[in-house]
């Protein structure tokens, strides 16, 4: 077997190394994703602790299922489907639980905020805080279409076929989520 600088790879040759069932592949694979997939979920709930068992449930699946992507070009919308899929068997775990649905309080909480340390870090800090808690508002078929375009960039074909929704559903849903948001941000827009 050959001597690999896994760091050194590009991610398609990584992906394609898991598939033949590379553990170390995997492994560096995981480790480039792994906050990216945390990223995307802690948009989507922010339940830190759901959070970091939905990100590691994700991965487990992506491991698991690497060896069935077709397209390694693909791996992104791949990726996002599992995450999303993970995310809508959550909140069906979670349906009963009122703190998904409602986080007014905080967006409140947050704006009356005072006290915060000077520098842009911390303004950059606070202003994340804000649009969380201002997607945590929107109800999750918003939250989730609103989060698959402007923070992964995906297409609206892409995300049509990750919600298992029409490309209009998914352009009206991206509408009325961002004039819920700009309502919401428009003290600090």
């Amino acid at each position: 077997m050959q001597n690999i600088t896994y760091k050194k790879e590009d991610i398609e040759n990584i992906i394609k190394l898991s598939q033949n069932g590379d553990l170390k592949a995997l492994e560096e694979l995981i480790r480039r994703i792994q906050q990216d997939v945390f990223g995307m979920f802690s948009y989507l709930t922010d339940k830190r602790q759901d959070i970091a068992d939905l990100t590691q449930e994700a991965l487990l699946k992506m491991a698991k299922y690497i060896k069935n992507l077709k397209d390694v070009h693909c791996f992104r919308s791949w990726l996002n489907h599992i995450i999303t899929n993970t995310y809508y068997d959550y909140l069906k775990k979670h349906l009963s639980d009122k703190n998904v649905e409602n986080n007014e309080d905080k967006l409140l909480a947050i704006k009356d905020k005072i006290g915060c340390e000077p520098g842009e870090k911390c303004l950059f800090s606070e202003m994340d805080k804000v649009i969380k808690a201002a997607l945590f508002n929107l109800p999750e078929n918003m939250r989730i279409v609103i989060v698959l375009r402007e923070y992964e960039g995906l297409s609206y074909e892409d995300i049509s076929k990750i919600t298992n929704t029409t490309i209009g559903t998914v352009k009206s849903r991206i509408s009325r989520a961002r004039i819920k948001l700009q309502e919401q941000l428009k003290e600090f827009i």
